[in-house]
C-alpha cells in the first residue's frame, strides 16, 4: 500500500527534448540566443556583415533565419550548446536549416 501524498518510485527518469519547433521559430530561438551571449553576438555580426540595426531590420527574414541556422551549424561547440541550451537535438537544427531558403541541396 502506497502512503499517501508520495509519489511512487519508478526508477530513473530520462528527459527528452520536445519536438523541434518550426524552422522560423528554431531560427529565432537561435538568434536571441546568439544576442544573449556578447562573443557570439559580435562574431556572427562580423561575418555576416550586418549591424545591431540592420540585423533588426531583417530578424523575420527567411534567408537571414536561415543564415543564423548556418552559423550554429558550422561551429559544433555553439551548436551543441544551443541545442542543450533549447532542448533540441543537433538532428533537428540541422533539418530545420533544410527548410529554410538558402540551404544546401544534398543528393
Amino acid at each position: 500500500m502506497r502512503e499517501q501524498g508520495r509519489a511512487r518510485d519508478n526508477g530513473p527518469c530520462m528527459v527528452r527534448p520536445d519536438p523541434a519547433p518550426d524552422p522560423e521559430t528554431l531560427a529565432l530561438m537561435a538568434l536571441a540566443y546568439i544576442a544573449g551571449d556578447s562573443d557570439l553576438l559580435e562574431r556572427f555580426l562580423a561575418l555576416s556583415g550586418l549591424d545591431l540595426e540592420g540585423l533588426k531590420a531583417r530578424a523575420q527574414d527567411p534567408n537571414l533565419l536561415g543564415a543564423i541556422l548556418d552559423f550554429l551549424l558550422a561551429h559544433e561547440p555553439d551548436l551543441m550548446a544551443f541545442a542543450s541550451h533549447s532542448q533540441v537535438l543537433p538532428e533537428s537544427i540541422a533539418a530545420a536549416r533544410r527548410k529554410l531558403p538558402g540551404a544546401a541541396i544534398i543528393d
